[in-house]
């Protein structure tokens, strides 16, 4: 992400577990769109614009394609421990997280000060409900009780949102946006795309999953209702 002053100065100037199956067969996120249609919900996804898109649907449904292999295998074998896979984060440059089961974590190549809270985190017992981070260490992490980033610019922009809108229920950071969902409303950043913002201002969902990649979004409510512009 740029430096979170480049934000303000940009403002001022302006059921089946697939992955075992599915390998990257250059179709694209096409493929994604189709198994999201297939399934009729989709309770959460990983986009990126060069590095590959997955989808979450039921319990442990999942499709990807172009995906990190090493990836592909943790949730392999999660799946076939039968762990819950709650949200996946994914960046440009391969890395990635996996949120399952009751704070169960998995990661490969995170900032060092992500992993160092994650740690935290779990040894007070928080339930950690989101997490995301992008590839210059710019990160923000969402519990049932706190949240907290690598910034404090960027923790005092989400203090102001929870102080307007209420509970701060999840976040999306990207090498170029951060857009925060809260109980009641939601704050952006950067290069967001319009389309997102006028999807949430109409949208009659309770959203509690968002992800980002460039112009493209989707986000989704508890339930696996979505709405995506992929």
């Amino acid at each position: 992400m740029k430096p979170f002053n480049c934000y303000y100065n940009k403002i001022i100037a302006l059921g089946l577990f697939m992955l075992a199956t599915v390998a990257s067969f250059g179709q694209g996120r096409s493929y994604i769109k189709q198994k999201i249609r297939e399934q009729g919900e989709c309770r959460n996804v990983a986009i990126t614009k060069t590095n590959g898109d997955l989808m979450l649907y039921d319990r442990n449904g999942l499709a990807n394609d172009g995906c990190p292999q090493s990836l592909r295998d943790a949730l392999a074998e999660l799946n076939n421990e039968n762990k819950y896979i709650d949200d996946v984060q994914l960046t440009e440059n391969g890395r990635w997280l996996i949120l399952y089961d009751d704070n169960g974590i998995r990661w490969n190549d995170i900032p060092y000060s992500l992993e160092e809270k994650l740690r935290e985190y779990n040894n007070q017992k928080e339930v950690i409900t989101s997490v995301t981070f992008n590839d210059t260490d710019d990160w923000i992490i969402i519990t049932t009780n706190y949240f907290s980033s690598s910034d404090s610019r960027i923790t005092e922009w989400l203090k102001e949102g929870n102080e307007e809108y209420g509970q701060l229920w999840a976040a999306c950071i990207t090498d170029d946006a951060i857009v925060a969902v809260f109980q009641r409303g939601y704050k952006f950043l950067g290069d967001v795309p319009y389309s997102l913002k006028e999807a949430l201002t109409n949208t009659r969902l309770d959203v509690f999953r968002l992800k980002i990649a460039g112009d493209s979004w989707f986000f989704a409510d508890k339930y696996g209702s979505y709405e995506y512009n992929m």
